[in-house]
């Protein structure tokens, strides 16, 4: 498959870029996207060379004047550790590096470009954000939920805004391209610039999103306190359910991570609750083995299971509700081992929301603070309808159009193997 990586520019950059440096980045350099001789040649660009992208980083000649630029800074979806560090980081490399000074926080997420609800944005300055990778969250706040595009653009061109930095994940990133396109049809020169963030680390073509090394660290806290509680009474059985709707990246990682869980449960992998092949007969079996279980199950695993339960809906951005999965084993699993009068103690734990309100750690502090300079380096250069992200330990430019969710772990592929080694769960649990 052949990908279209154009990344488009406002115009012709004629500014000279107010950084002192001698390392700036070319146009003309291109990273290659694919690392594997056999990609090369089953995937050939327009030109008959191998597919490649453009590559982050500051440019000699800048697109905006520094001294009339407006930026604005918003943060859309769920919270993810990391946010206020993407904050500071744009605030300050906008500052001092680039000598912006009119920075703009819209609160409440995509909202705060209707006028109609009345929130009025917050000046962000060096002084202001300077402390805040200690606070958990987003100190703009977050919304959820589409807005018009002629709405939103007409309020950055009523505040004058040169420059949209979006974070968000994959709706937020469709809303940055409609943006993108409404500022296209007018010929308006308004820089939109993504940082993706989904906590489930599920973009395709990007290495990692931001928040998930700190996600994989509370997760393994969690997963801790479960064992415990398993091995400190009798048959006890923990069971952690964690993030994960569509992809199991956070769950198999942090089973990977915490050598102690006895059960992943992914969306990718279907299982059956009854029979012999099932999950219920494998705990029971591990159960009398072993005496103790640890379970970890993703948010969105097992939902085939449930489908009679209730009405599926959906929330503010269109996404699927689903059902409470952790709720659900916890019944049949105390319902199976009443039915076979094996007594069992089970402590069910779901601390999605405690990690989601955390501060970054060190590892994802870094990452944030390099998004958040490679996104300003684009925008001051005139790149639009961009996101920047990392790639085979690269940053680059990737089109909106190219930040598709559907990351997903290969039910054959190493990731999903190394899990079962790990657990010595059945490789499958199908009847």
């Amino acid at each position: 498959m052949t990908l279209d990586f154009t990344v488009e520019n406002l115009g012709f950059c004629q500014i000279n870029s107010p950084l002192n440096i001698s390392n700036f980045t070319s146009d003309d350099d291109r990273i290659l996207f694919h690392t594997r001789l056999i990609n090369h040649t089953q995937t050939l660009d327009a030109t008959g060379r191998p597919m490649s992208v453009e590559p982050a980083g500051p440019r000699q000649k800048i697109y905006f004047d520094p001294e009339k630029t407006k930026a604005a800074i918003v943060t859309c979806g769920g919270l993810c550790p990391g946010i206020n560090d993407v904050i500071r980081s744009l605030t300050m490399t906008l500052s001092y590096r680039y000598g912006v000074n009119a920075i703009l926080g819209i609160k409440y997420g995509l909202r705060g470009l209707n006028p109609s609800y009345g929130d009025k944005p917050m000046a962000l300055t060096p002084d202001f954000v300077k402390d805040i990778t200690h606070i958990g969250g987003s100190i703009l706040s977050t919304s959820r939920g589409p807005q018009d595009a002629k709405v939103m653009v007409d309020c950055l061109e009523s505040l004058k805004i040169n420059i949209l930095f979006c974070v968000g994940g994959d709706g937020t990133m469709r809303a940055a391209e409609k943006l993108t396109e409404e500022i296209t049809a007018r010929n308006a020169k308004i820089a939109v610039i993504g940082i993706p963030k989904t906590i489930d680390n599920d973009l395709n073509l990007i290495e990692k999103s931001f928040g998930f090394d700190t996600a994989i660290e509370k997760t393994v806290e969690s997963i801790r306190s479960a064992h415990v509680e398993a091995k400190g009474a009798f048959n006890g059985i923990g069971l952690v359910k964690i993030m994960g709707r569509l992809s199991g990246y956070i769950t198999a990682t942090a089973a990977l991570a915490q050598g102690d869980v006895n059960f992943v449960l992914i969306p990718e992998v279907p299982f059956d609750l009854d029979g012999e092949k099932g999950f219920l007969k494998a705990l029971e079996n591990r159960i009398k083995a072993r005496g103790h279980a640890v379970i970890l199950v993703a948010e969105g695993a097992g939902q085939e299971l449930m489908q009679d339960t209730a009405e599926q809906k959906t929330d503010a951005s269109g996404n699927i509700r689903l059902h409470d999965i952790g709720l659900f084993l916890k019944q049949a699993i105390n319902r199976h081992f009443h039915e076979i009068n094996l007594e069992i103690n089970l402590k069910y734990i779901e601390p999605s929301y405690l990690i989601r309100s955390v501060p970054a750690n060190a590892s994802d502090s870094i990452y944030c603070s390099s998004l958040g300079q490679y996104s300003v380096h684009a925008a001051m250069a005139g790149k639009t309808g961009l996101l920047v992200a990392l790639r085979n330990n690269e940053y680059i430019h990737l089109p909106l159009a190219a930040a598709i969710s559907g990351r997903r772990i290969d039910p054959q592929g190493n990731v999903w193997l190394r899990v079962l080694e790990t657990t010595g769960q059945p490789p499958e649990m199908k009847n």
